[in-house]
């Protein structure tokens, strides 16, 4: 056959596809491509519209989503033929995007702009992925050479402009106004855009399946949670490739306390959908509400992977591998979210996050005052990190600084029990007896039922002052106010002794003894011999 033939022949067979298509036959039009490869199995051409079509057929939500890999390899066999193609990769750089391996993606985009820098829908495909990984200013330069490129034929570039414009904490009336008519341009332009055509149909596609959330949702919310999952089931045999039915089906289990099966609708949903971040956050709160951290950390890797810029999931890894008791990691996490920084109250938490562990698994003190000192920068006016700064300084006998850093925080909060509280603790330490007693007084007088303040005062009135009455009544004060205090109720013991009441000392005591099983605030053997030294 002559090559004028050969062009006859492909062209009636895209036109025959092409109709199929139009149809929804997709099937149909796969079987004649198909056939049409079997008869010339070298006309990349062919290969070409089978990847087209498999494609089409695997981002049908009535289609269950399973041709993605013949989608690649099609592209593949078609690429064998014409290596310096820049639209071949591009269609193989959308194909892996959909599969969310976004490098392998991207690195198809980038082959298909050397081969042709005008390309259009590569800029764009290329903004999208640079996008979800934050990298905002890589994205606006390829945006806009897709909207110098594609001019009235790019309603998608508009869009995620717009998005992520909205984005920018900017909200002066021209950049407003910029931003908005960002989506005025998209709105206009889809007629001519046929990617953004069938993108916002898929979208209308979605809405059909409105009524059956708020079905589910209302019958979910009055407990006929069982009904609910028969509706989602229902709706995804339907409809299979439509991955927000899984994540409603997966809640629905979930509540019914089926763990197994939650966690089956939440996979499914990734593999249907692998840049369903939805999807990865509930399958990470599952695995950390079972405890299972090292399932977690692998899916939270996966979040990083596809979003390293996101400090919250740096965050969220930190805690893992911090329950986990591997602090070293945890640290090395949190450092990165911190470096990330999305907004400084966030970023002061996490800062006294790092600081807390530092302090309390490492003993050091230095990167603990360090990090205190970060976020009170980050947060002048919170007064847990002044009180834990305060105690880092404590802790490493640097009691100048610390009473330093109390009294800055009284000036912030003069009237809160819990400074008054630790700068009690700090004055004691330091043998300044009067001044310590004066500042509980005022932590009890703001928070009357201050069980620490109680206890601790009652310390100093029969350790330090020897007033056994005292002591007795700001005890007696600390166990009413926490009738689970393990260290009142041993000191409230001591006190008993003293004054000659050995059988109430045994009673406190043995409280002591009992709670301290579940607190282990005190040495049992210290409570034991103080019971055993009563009766000898």
């Amino acid at each position: 056959m002559n090559k004028t033939g050969e062009k006859f022949k492909v062209n009636n067979i895209a036109s025959k596809i092409e109709k199929m298509q139009k149809d929804g036959n997709i099937s149909k039009a796969i079987e004649i491509c198909q056939s049409a490869i079997r008869q010339d199995p070298t006309n990349y051409e062919l290969h070409v519209r089978l990847g087209d079509l498999y494609l089409e057929k695997h981002l049908n939500i009535y289609q269950p989503r399973q041709y993605i890999d013949e989608a690649i390899n099609e592209y593949r066999i078609a690429l064998e033929s014409d290596l310096n193609s820049a639209e071949i990769h591009y269609k193989l750089g959308i194909t892996f995007y959909h599969k969310g391996e976004f490098e392998k993606a991207q690195n198809h985009l980038g082959i298909a702009l050397e081969y042709d820098e005008k390309h259009y829908n590569a800029h764009f495909m290329t903004a999208r992925i640079l996008a979800r990984k934050n990298r905002t200013s890589e994205a606006m330069a390829h945006l806009k050479n897709s909207l110098k490129y594609g001019r009235h034929k790019n309603s998608r570039a508009h869009y995620l402009i717009f998005t992520l414009l909205r984005l920018n904490p900017d909200k002066s009336l021209i950049k407003s106004f910029n931003t908005y008519g960002h989506l005025l341009k998209a709105i206009f332009k889809l007629p001519f855009d046929k990617a953004a055509q069938k993108e916002t149909l898929a979208k209308i596609n979605s809405i059909k399946f409105l009524f059956v959330y708020l079905k589910g949702y209302y019958l979910e919310k009055t407990m006929n949670i069982n009904e609910a999952t028969e509706l989602y089931t229902h709706a995804i045999e339907k409809a299979p490739g439509y991955v927000s039915l899984y994540l409603w089906l997966g809640n629905a289990y979930r509540s019914l306390g089926r763990v197994n099966d939650a966690l089956n609708e939440y996979r499914m949903a990734i593999w249907l959908d692998p840049m369903n971040i939805t999807a990865y956050k509930l399958l990470c709160t599952m695995f950390e509400e079972q405890g299972d951290y090292d399932s977690a950390v692998e899916v939270y890797k996966k979040l990083i992977e596809m979003n390293p810029d996101d400090a919250i999931y740096h965050s969220n890894l930190a805690n893992i591998y911090y329950l986990k008791g591997d602090v070293k990691t945890a640290v090395s996490h949190y450092q990165t979210a911190i470096a990330l920084n999305p907004n400084q109250s966030w970023t002061s938490i996490i800062a006294q996050t790092l600081g807390y562990i530092f302090h309390e698994s490492k003993e050091n003190y230095d990167a603990a005052i360090s990090a205190y000192q970060s976020a009170t920068i980050l947060n002048p006016t919170d007064i847990d990190i002044y009180l834990s700064l305060g105690s880092a300084y404590y802790d490493k006998g640097d009691h100048s600084n610390a009473l330093n850093t109390y009294r800055l925080a009284l000036e912030i909060d003069p009237n809160n029990s819990r400074i008054h509280c630790n700068l009690g603790f700090l004055l004691w330490g330091k043998g300044m007896i009067e001044e310590a007693v004066k500042e509980y007084d005022k932590a009890i007088q703001l928070e009357p039922n201050y069980d620490i303040a109680y206890n601790n005062l009652g310390v100093i009135y029969l350790d330090n002052l020897g007033y056994v009455q005292k002591a007795i009544d700001n005890l007696t004060k600390a166990v009413q106010c926490n009738g689970r205090y393990a260290l009142a109720h041993y000191n409230l013991g001591r006190a008993m002794a003293i004054k000659g009441d050995k059988i109430e000392a045994a009673r406190f005591l043995q409280i002591a003894l009992d709670l301290n099983t579940h607190t282990n605030e005190l040495d049992e053997n210290e409570i034991k011999m103080k019971i055993k030294e009563l009766f000898d």
